[in-house]
């Protein structure tokens, strides 16, 4: 699972008010800072392009499944459940090409797959 932009802000946010206090040693302090420091610059470009990535790969699904995406509102919520719906019916529509022995599909949605991969890196990735 991967955590959501405003649950790591709530937690960096406790981090922050935990190492504000004059007892906190100052070893402690500069790693959790450090560490926060790093966590709010991922969240940032994680937020910063998640509503494209999102819109890009429902639209994407969508035409793998002669689907449409709904795009009737570009709320993070509104594409996340949109993305969970077609995500679904993904797995429907592999499933039935394995069964089927359909190559050439099957080897459609591992494209898409490894797209939607390549389009969730962060600048920070190794790989």
């Amino acid at each position: 699972m991967t955590p959501q932009v405003p649950s790591v802000l709530a937690e960096m946010a406790q981090l922050l008010v935990r190492n504000a206090g004059p007892d906190v040693p100052p070893a402690e302090r500069t790693n959790a800072l450090g560490l926060a420091a790093a966590v709010l610059g991922v969240a940032a470009e994680v937020w910063d392009g998640a509503a494209e990535n999102l819109v890009t790969e429902n639209r994407a699904l969508a035409a793998l499944l002669d689907d449409t995406a709904d795009e009737s509102s570009l709320r993070l919520s509104v594409l996340r459940v949109e993305n969970q719906r077609l995500r679904e019916a993904l797995i429907e529509a592999h499933i039935a090409a394995e069964a089927a022995g359909d190559a050439a599909r099957q080897a459609a949605i591992w494209a898409e797959l490894i797209a939607s991969t390549e389009r969730r890196k962060l600048s920070i990735s190794t790989v």
